[in-house]
Protein backbone atom coordinates (compact mmCIF):
# COMPACT_ATOMS: atom_id res chain seq x y z
CA UNK A 1 0.00 0.00 0.00
CA UNK A 2 1.46 3.29 -0.91
CA UNK A 3 1.25 5.86 1.70
CA UNK A 4 -0.12 9.68 0.62
CA UNK A 5 1.92 12.09 1.59
CA UNK A 6 -0.11 15.28 2.77
CA UNK A 7 0.89 18.80 1.58
CA UNK A 8 0.28 21.55 3.88
CA UNK A 9 -0.86 24.72 2.37
CA UNK A 10 -0.23 28.47 2.73
CA UNK A 11 -3.51 29.62 4.22
CA UNK A 12 -1.76 32.81 2.82
CA UNK A 13 -1.39 31.82 -0.35
CA UNK A 14 -5.45 30.98 -1.04
CA UNK A 15 -7.22 33.14 -3.43
CA UNK A 16 -10.03 34.55 -1.79
CA UNK A 17 -10.88 38.05 -3.80
CA UNK A 18 -12.86 38.19 -7.00
CA UNK A 19 -12.38 40.25 -10.09
CA UNK A 20 -14.05 40.81 -12.63
CA UNK A 21 -12.74 41.64 -16.24
CA UNK A 22 -15.12 42.72 -18.96
CA UNK A 23 -14.20 42.16 -22.83
CA UNK A 24 -15.62 42.83 -26.18
CA UNK A 25 -15.74 40.57 -28.70
CA UNK A 26 -12.43 41.43 -30.86
CA UNK A 27 -10.58 40.72 -27.17
CA UNK A 28 -12.49 38.07 -26.55
CA UNK A 29 -11.75 36.29 -29.93
CA UNK A 30 -7.71 37.07 -29.34
CA UNK A 31 -7.59 35.40 -26.12
CA UNK A 32 -9.35 32.66 -27.42
CA UNK A 33 -6.65 32.38 -30.32
CA UNK A 34 -3.88 33.08 -28.01
CA UNK A 35 -5.67 30.16 -25.61
CA UNK A 36 -5.99 27.46 -29.08
CA UNK A 37 -2.88 28.27 -30.68
CA UNK A 38 -0.81 27.81 -27.39
CA UNK A 39 -3.38 24.76 -25.98
CA UNK A 40 -3.85 26.96 -22.83
CA UNK A 41 -6.50 25.41 -20.51
CA UNK A 42 -6.71 27.53 -17.55
CA UNK A 43 -7.50 30.85 -18.66
CA UNK A 44 -8.23 32.21 -15.14
CA UNK A 45 -4.97 31.16 -14.69
CA UNK A 46 -3.68 32.38 -17.95
CA UNK A 47 -4.86 36.11 -16.92
CA UNK A 48 -3.85 36.34 -13.31
CA UNK A 49 -0.12 35.55 -14.29
CA UNK A 50 -0.08 37.97 -17.29
CA UNK A 51 -1.63 40.29 -15.12
CA UNK A 52 1.01 40.05 -12.07
CA UNK A 53 3.87 39.54 -14.39
CA UNK A 54 2.76 42.74 -15.63
CA UNK A 55 2.55 44.57 -12.40
CA UNK A 56 5.97 43.02 -11.04
CA UNK A 57 7.84 44.65 -14.00
CA UNK A 58 6.39 47.96 -13.86
CA UNK A 59 7.48 47.44 -10.14
CA UNK A 60 11.04 46.73 -11.06
CA UNK A 61 10.60 49.55 -14.21
CA UNK A 62 9.87 52.11 -11.14
CA UNK A 63 11.94 50.94 -8.37
CA UNK A 64 14.38 53.81 -7.44
CA UNK A 65 17.74 53.82 -8.87
CA UNK A 66 20.90 55.51 -6.54
CA UNK A 67 21.23 58.74 -8.69
CA UNK A 68 17.74 59.68 -10.05
CA UNK A 69 15.60 61.74 -8.29
CA UNK A 70 11.97 61.46 -8.05
CA UNK A 71 9.34 63.52 -6.85
CA UNK A 72 8.43 62.04 -3.27
CA UNK A 73 5.04 63.17 -1.30
CA UNK A 74 6.99 65.87 0.47
CA UNK A 75 8.77 67.66 -2.46
CA UNK A 76 5.79 67.34 -4.64
CA UNK A 77 4.12 70.12 -2.78
CA UNK A 78 6.64 72.62 -3.06
CA UNK A 79 6.45 73.03 -6.80
CA UNK A 80 2.61 73.84 -6.45
CA UNK A 81 1.74 77.28 -6.41
CA UNK A 82 -0.37 78.02 -3.26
Amino acid sequence: MVKKRRVEKDESLKRVYRKSILFNKREMQAIDHYCKKYKIKNKSKLMREMIIASVLKKFDEDYPSLFEKKPTLFNQNLKRKI
